[in-house]
Parts: C-alpha cells; sequence; structure tokens
C-alpha cells in the first residue's frame, strides 16, 4: 500500500492578517475582526488581542472589557475570498488534489509531486515561503501520512510553523497525543475521558474496542482509530454543498412580526445575489431561522417556492411558536440530494454558510518544531 504524503496548510488569524497587511499602522496592537455594535461579535483577532484573553466568537462587549485598546476591523470578505483564490493558485503550482476546508486552510495529497524529489517537508516549506513573499501573510503547516494528523501537525507549532509526523514516528507521536487534541473530543467528552483516566492517546490504546463503544457509543470506534493514528480518508477535491443561508442579528430586539417582515426584503435579496453566484442549484426545501430576545431559537422548514412570500409565511409560523422579540433572522435553502449543479465551489466554505461567515481555526501554540 502506497502512503500518501498530505500536506494542511492554515493561515495565521486569517482575517486579522489581512487586515495588519493592508493597514500597516494596526501591527503590533492588539486587532480583531468583527461586528461593533453592543451584539457584535468577534470573527476572529492577532495574537497580540489573545495575550489579552480575547477570542474568537466573543461578543465584542466581553472582549473590549479584557482588552480596552483592542481595534475592531469591519469585515471585508470580498478580500479574505480573493486572498483565499491567490493561495489556491499558488497550491495549483504542485498538485492537482487540493480540499478546501475553508477560506483559510486545506489539504493538499503531494503524494505523487516530484518537487525537491518528492520530499512533502521541503514542498511545505517551500509553499509557506510562497505564500509569505506573495501573499503577505504567514502559514502554518501539517506534514504527515493522513489528514487526521497532518491537521494536527499544522496547529502543533502555531504561528508560521511546520510539523512533520513521518510514518515511522507517528506511534511515538500520538502515544503522547492528549485526547484534547482529538478531533470530535469537546469539552464534555474530554472531562468524560479525564474522568475515566484517559489523559492520552496512550491510555486510550490500552482500553479494548468493545470498552469504548459500551462507554462511548457510536463514538467508540473513532476513539479506537484515533488514538492509533489510523485515518484513511482521501483528500476530495470535490465539495457538494448541501445548503445556503444568510442572517443578520439586529442591534436592537424587532418587537414584532411586522417588523421582522420589514427586513426579509433585504436578506432574500441577499441569498438571491449568493444564490446567483453560480449556477442556479435545484432547490428542495426553504427555511426560515428565528432566535428570540431569551435566545431560544426556531427553525421553519417547508418545501416552498423561492419566494418572498413564502419567507413571510415561515416568519409567521416562526413568530407564533413563541411571540417574543426577535434578536436574529436568517434565511436559507436546501438542495436536492445528487443535484450535479451543487459542486461548491473550490476554495469557498463548505455545507451552510452565512453572512458571519467560519471562524478561522486557531491556535496559541508558538515556536518551530519537526518530529522528524
Amino acid at each position: 500500500m502506497t502512503v500518501r504524503k498530505i500536506i494542511h496548510i492554515d493561515c495565521d488569524c486569517y482575517y486579522a492578517a489581512l487586515e495588519m497587511r493592508d493597514f500597516p499602522q494596526l501591527r503590533d496592537h492588539p486587532v480583531a475582526v468583527g461586528g461593533r455594535g453592543p451584539r457584535g461579535v468577534l470573527s476572529t483577532c492577532n495574537y497580540e488581542a489573545r495575550r489579552y484573553g480575547v477570542r474568537s466568537a466573543m461578543p465584542t462587549r466581553r472582549a473590549l472589557s479584557l482588552c480596552p485598546s483592542l481595534i475592531i476591523q469591519p469585515s471585508r470578505f470580498d478580500v479574505y475570498r480573493a486572498v483565499s483564490r491567490q493561495i489556491r493558485d499558488i497550491f495549483e503550482r504542485y498538485t492537482d488534489r487540493i480540499e478546501p476546508l475553508s477560506l483559510d486552510e486545506a489539504y493538499l495529497d503531494v503524494s505523487e509531486s516530484d518537487f525537491a524529489q518528492g520530499s512533502a517537508t521541503l514542498l511545505a516549506r517551500h509553499l509557506r515561503a510562497e505564500i509569505a513573499r506573495e501573499v503577505g501573510i504567514t502559514v502554518s503547516a501539517g506534514v504527515a501520512p493522513n489528514k487526521y494528523l497532518a491537521k494536527i501537525a499544522s496547529d502543533w507549532n502555531k504561528p508560521d510553523g511546520l510539523c512533520v509526523i513521518p510514518p515511522g514516528r507517528i506511534d511515538e507521536f500520538v502515544h503522547q497525543l492528549p485526547v484534547d487534541r482529538l478531533f470530535g473530543v469537546g469539552q464534555k467528552t474530554a472531562e468524560r475521558l479525564h474522568a475515566l483516566g484517559y489523559r492520552n492517546c496512550g491510555d486510550l490504546q490500552a482500553a479494548s474496542m468493545a470498552e469504548l463503544i459500551e462507554r462511548f457509543g457510536r463514538f467508540g470506534p473513532r476513539l479506537y482509530q484515533l488514538a492509533r493514528g489510523i485515518d484513511d480518508r482521501p483528500v476530495k477535491t470535490e465539495r457538494v454543498r448541501k445548503s445556503l443561508s444568510v442572517e443578520h442579528t439586529f442591534d436592537t430586539d424587532l418587537a414584532g412580526l411586522d417588523d421582522c417582515r420589514e427586513h426579509l426584503s433585504r436578506l432574500f435579496e441577499e441569498l438571491q445575489r449568493r444564490l446567483g453566484k453560480r449556477v442556479q442549484p435545484a432547490i428542495h426545501r426553504v427555511f426560515l431561522k428565528m432566535r428570540f430576545r431569551d435566545f431560544n431559537q426556531t427553525t421553519v422548514e417547508r418545501a416552498l417556492p423561492l419566494t418572498l412570500d413564502s419567507f413571510n409565511r415561515l416568519a409567521g409560523e416562526a413568530w407564533r411558536r413563541q411571540g417574543e422579540p426577535v434578536r436574529l433572522l436568517g434565511l436559507g435553502v436546501r438542495f436536492v440530494e445528487g443535484d450535479e449543479n451543487r459542486q461548491l465551489s473550490l476554495f469557498e466554505p463548505p455545507a451552510q454558510e452565512s453572512m458571519s461567515k467560519n471562524l478561522i481555526h486557531q491556535s496559541t501554540v508558538q515556536g518551530v518544531q519537526s518530529v522528524a
């Protein structure tokens, strides 16, 4: 069996990095990208801001209380998409096997690359240097025989780092890997693992498949594989979009249904604009999301035509479920399964998108290190 050579590239605090690139006066200051209003939320922040405890997905008000000098930049998604395309163009010089995960990260299968006599490590170094020179931002890279380990490796030495896990070092690397770093292990699962005495993958390797299934159900087999560094997934060069949506959080709650309907037209226009950017897909259903003042949320989904009247109907149904002031409205569509027109543009975020976009994967680990 041929051993794959996978590189995972992850841009360092992508949105914030581009703000500092384009506005040099921001450098060496704590910078975040996101909403400024009383209900604003940060998309990401630079490492200077993180030293104050500022994090992505943090309410702007909370971030400013931690770091009063925080500079908050509005999002510029046209720029972020254009630079993402520029980075992809660099990748395509060396491989056509590219799987984007979001605007700021992607997997590359370079198993058949002849660059530097087939050295994935040298190619990763070259890509990092080329992106820094041509794009003006830093990226971190992980090199490994599979996607799972490559993604962990890219996060190992952030920012501006490189970590290589060669086939002969997988067992050593995985054995000491904290269970908190495993995909699918959130805070609650990590707490359960710790309570059972599983601190790292070496501990998990001592458990049988049956034990893990008994304790973690359907996630048990996946834990068994992750603890051993096993991942047979290929790099996928195509993604199929299942849905597309837009949403908006209001600075002031919308008092009633009439107020909600006044804002549906603008959201509907934005949804149509987003749909119009690619070949018109076959739409299966439309849906509306409504979040109330107390943060309770409801979604209404129906097989209706893509019209403003349809969303007005859904809004009425959603409103009647609670009948309280509304802080967020979202409109979306779901696509027919198997529709060939739904191939996702290769360097845009996969699956359901919203106006707030995907948050950038982050890490505060610093330095340069290789396990090779």
